[in-house]
C-alpha cells in the first residue's frame, strides 16, 4: 500500500493568508471594516475608502469612533458594537442615520458578525455597510404619493356621493311633475337605481381601494340604508340580514353590494303587489373553506315564468354580469310561496339545514 501523499496547503504562510484576506475584503462592493477586540480598524475594503473619501493611513489602526475626526462616534453604532453584538454574535439590518464624514447625511444598514479563532481567544468583527438613503427616500416618496392618492380618492368619493344625491333628487322631482304614469314609473325606477349605487358607495367610502371589507357589518349597514330609502314606513316589509363572518376586497364588495341592491329592488317591485302581512326579504351570506354563497329570498307571490324568447330585464342582466366578475354562478328558484336568487362562488357545500 502506497503511503499517503501530503498535499501542500496553498496558504501555509501567515503573509499569504493575510494577502488573501485583504484581497477578499477589497472585492466586496459595499463598505466593509474589519475590527479587532478593541474596535480598532484592522482592514478596510477599497469601497470604504472610495465612498467615505479616506486614506489608508487615516483608518487602519485607529479606533472606529475616531474616524473622520470623531464623526464616527455615533451612539447607535456604540449600541451595536458594545451591547448588541457581544450578546448575539450576528446583527443584520441595523439602521443608522447620520452625517458621515466624506459622504454627508446618509442612512446605512449595518451588518455585523463576530469571528472567533480556535487557535486563540481573540476575535474580529466584520462590519459591512449598505447605503439605503436613496431607497428610503423613494420609499417615503411612494408613501407620500399613496397618501395623496387616498386624499384624492376620498375627495372624489365625497363629490360622487353629492352628485348622486343631486341626481336622485332631480329624478324624484321630475317623477312628481310628469303627467304620464309610464314616464313616472321609469323615473322612479331610475331614482331607485341611483339610490342603490349611492348606498353601496356610502358604505365603502371609508375603505381604501384593495382593503378587505368585513361583509357581515357591511351588508347590515347597506340593507339599513336600502330599507330607509326604498321601504320607509309606507310599506310593511321587513328587510333582514343573516350573514356569517367573512371578508372581501373592496372591489368585490362593490359587486356584492350592487347585486344585493338590485335583487332587493326586484323583490320590492315584483314580490309584493299588495300589502302582504309578514312580508320579508332576507339577505343571507354563508361561507366555508371552499367558497361562499349569497342569497336574497322573499316570501312574496313568486316569479312569473318568462315567455319564450323574452329578453332578460336590466336587473337580471346586471346580476349576471356582476356575478361573472366575481367568478360566481346564479341560481333562481321560485314558487307561489316566494323567490330565492342564489349567487355561489367556487364549490359551496350547503349545511343540512340549508338543504332541508
Amino acid at each position: 500500500m502506497n503511503p499517503p501523499i501530503d498535499t501542500p496547503h496553498p496558504f501555509t504562510k501567515v503573509a499569504d493568508a493575510h494577502l488573501l484576506a485583504q484581497a477578499i475584503v477589497d472585492t466586496v462592493r459595499e463598505p466593509l471594516l474589519v475590527l479587532d477586540q478593541e474596535l480598532r480598524v484592522v482592514a478596510a475594503s477599497r469601497s470604504f475608502y472610495v465612498i467615505f473619501q479616506m486614506q489608508q493611513q487615516e483608518v487602519e489602526g485607529r479606533a472606529i469612533y475616531m474616524l473622520g475626526n470623531a464623526k464616527w462616534d455615533i451612539p447607535e453604532l456604540r449600541v451595536l458594537l458594545e451591547q448588541i453584538l457581544p450578546e448575539q454574535s450576528v446583527m443584520e439590518g441595523y439602521q443608522v442615520e447620520h452625517d458621515f464624514a466624506g459622504t454627508g447625511h446618509r442612512i446605512m444598514l449595518l451588518n455585523a458578525r463576530s469571528v472567533y479563532f480556535e487557535s486563540s481567544a481573540e476575535r474580529l468583527i466584520l462590519l459591512a455597510m449598505e447605503d439605503v438613503t436613496e431607497w428610503r427616500a423613494a420609499e417615503r416618496l411612494a408613501q407620500d404619493m399613496l397618501q395623496q392618492s387616498k386624499m384624492l380618492l376620498q375627495e372624489m368619493q365625497h363629490r360622487v356621493a353629492n352628485s348622486l344625491q343631486i341626481i336622485a333628487s332631480i329624478l324624484m322631482l321630475k317623477a312628481r311633475r310628469v303627467q304620464s304614469e309610464e314616464t313616472r314609473l321609469h323615473l322612479r325606477d331610475a331614482h331607485q337605481r341611483v339610490m342603490s349605487v349611492a348606498a353601496v358607495q356610502e358604505q365603502l367610502q371609508a375603505s381604501a381601494h384593495g382593503d378587505s371589507i368585513e361583509l357581515a357589518p357591511y351588508l347590515n349597514r347597506l340593507c339599513e340604508t336600502l330599507a330607509g330609502s326604498m321601504i320607509g314606513d309606507a310599506r310593511p316589509i321587513a328587510l333582514l340580514v343573516r350573514a356569517q363572518a367573512g371578508t372581501a376586497l373592496s372591489h368585490e364588495a362593490v359587486s356584492i353590494g350592487l347585486i344585493v341592491t338590485e335583487l332587493v329592488i326586484n323583490a320590492l317591485k315584483h314580490a309584493f303587489p299588495d300589502d302582504t302581512p309578514g312580508a320579508e326579504i332576507i339577505v343571507s351570506y354563508d361561507t366555508n373553506d371552499t367558497g361562499w354563497r349569497l342569497s336574497v329570498t322573499d316570501n312574496g307571490c313568486g316569479k312569473a315564468p318568462a315567455a319564450d324568447g323574452a329578453k332578460a330585464g336590466l336587473g337580471t342582466s346586471l346580476v349576471d354580469a356582476l356575478s361573472n366578475q366575481l367568478d360566481a354562478s346564479v341560481g333562481v328558484s321560485s314558487s307561489p310561496k316566494g323567490t330565492r336568487v342564489t349567487i355561489t362562488h367556487s364549490i359551496f357545500t350547503p349545511q343540512l339545514s340549508d338543504a332541508a
